[in-house]
């Protein structure tokens, strides 16, 4: 049979004829069209990233527990709710009792501005010795004392400006707390598939790295429940005992101080921020023998993460217990709440990946 000499030539030279051509453009087509809609699929889920991603970390950390109450009340969907409405009164119990401290503090001391009562004590002659700010500390605290209207005159723009800059970042902060509300809701819709997406997601691991694939989404899940145990166990333990303390000791707001407490520890900056001055007050306001016993009982409150933490998130995982917690830390440190999660996943997964390719340096060279 007769060939086409420009096809023979094509063949020879390795270029394309026009069917390959053809095949390439309609495969370009295909793929740029899956990106287009992929592009639009996460346009479409980008304002819900935050709150999807969070459902799915507390429906991972939680799910054991879900799953163990379900089997001891015999209803997966009574565990469900009571799981969902714990986590809410978690968050939504310490935030009303802050709200409302607040609003009556706001109120307090506007009543005592609207009818002249509010008076500043003279400042202390040691605050003039105070370095770079002495002087004028002790001028505005000295203007306060015998007018404290004139110093509200005085420093009116530079109050403003700060209440705006408040007022923001309140404003931000309940923005986030209203959309951990709805992770928490929707994480509480999530157990019930739990297994069927769980297998989904494995299906999509092997798709994506074949047995290594769904040894790292094990990892993940592992990880997940490590540092829900280790790092919102432990700070749900300090902020509990630190308002059981406070309570027995009748030290004011003992509500409002367990919550910043527990917000502290689980970004990694411990309580002493708010306990140390706890401590302070009780030794300048009582008795020696309270205060000591006080001090005595909020101490261990300091180093009780560093025991019992480094414990609970690595247990069970291969991977370092530093690497673990550097990714605490760095997540926090660099993305916030969310990070705390997403930190030692991926420092976990990235360790994981160095190990697998350093193990098979020594088989490659052999083999050379």
């Amino acid at each position: 049979m007769d060939e086409n000499p420009s096809q023979t030539n094509g063949a020879r030279n390795g270029t394309a004829g026009p069917s390959n051509i053809e095949a390439k453009i309609t495969d370009l087509a295909r793929i740029g069209i899956v990106g287009l809609f992929a592009y639009w699929a996460l346009t479409l889920i980008a304002p819900f990233a935050i709150v999807l991603i969070w459902a799915a970390i507390l429906a991972v950390a939680l799910y054991p527990a879900y799953a163990r109450l379900g089997a001891v009340l015999g209803s997966r969907r009574l565990s469900a709710a009571l799981i969902t409405l714990s986590c809410l009164a978690v968050i939504v119990a310490p935030l009303t009792t802050i709200a409302l401290s607040f609003a009556e503090g706001v109120q307090v001391l506007l009543s005592k501005l609207g009818d002249g009562t509010l008076r500043v004590p003279v400042p202390l002659a040691g605050v003039r010795e105070w370095p770079i700010i002495g002087e004028r500390a002790y001028a505005a605290w000295s203007m306060a004392s015998e007018n404290f209207e004139a110093l509200l005159r005085k420093f009116e723009p530079s109050l403003m400006q700060a209440g705006s800059v408040a007022l923001g970042k309140i404003a931000s902060i309940g923005a986030e707390v209203l959309s951990f509300v709805v992770s928490v809701l929707v994480a509480g819709f999530l157990f019930g598939s739990g297994e069927r997406l769980a297998q989904v997601a494995q299906r999509f691991a092997g798709r994506i790295g074949g047995e290594r694939g769904v040894g790292f989404l094990r990892l993940s899940t592992a990880t997940i429940r490590n540092v829900a145990r280790g790092v919102i166990g432990v700070a749900l333990l300090q902020a509990f005992l630190s308002a059981l303390v406070l309570s027995l000791f009748d030290v004011p707001a003992p509500g409002a101080i367990a919550f910043v407490v527990l917000v502290l520890c689980i970004i990694q900056i411990g309580p002493a921020l708010v306990l140390l001055p706890v401590i302070i007050w009780a030794w300048l306001t009582m008795e020696f023998g309270p205060a000591a016993l006080l001090t005595l009982l909020l101490i261990p409150l300091f180093i009780i993460d560093n025991v019992m933490k480094p414990i609970l998130v690595a247990r069970g995982l291969s991977t370092p217990t530093l690497v673990i917690l550097l990714g605490v830390l760095g997540g926090t440190l660099s993305y916030g709440l969310i990070g705390l999660f997403l930190g030692p996943i991926v420092l976990s997964v990235v360790h994981d990946l160095l190990m697998v390719w350093m193990r098979s340096q020594p088989e490659a060279n052999s083999s050379a």
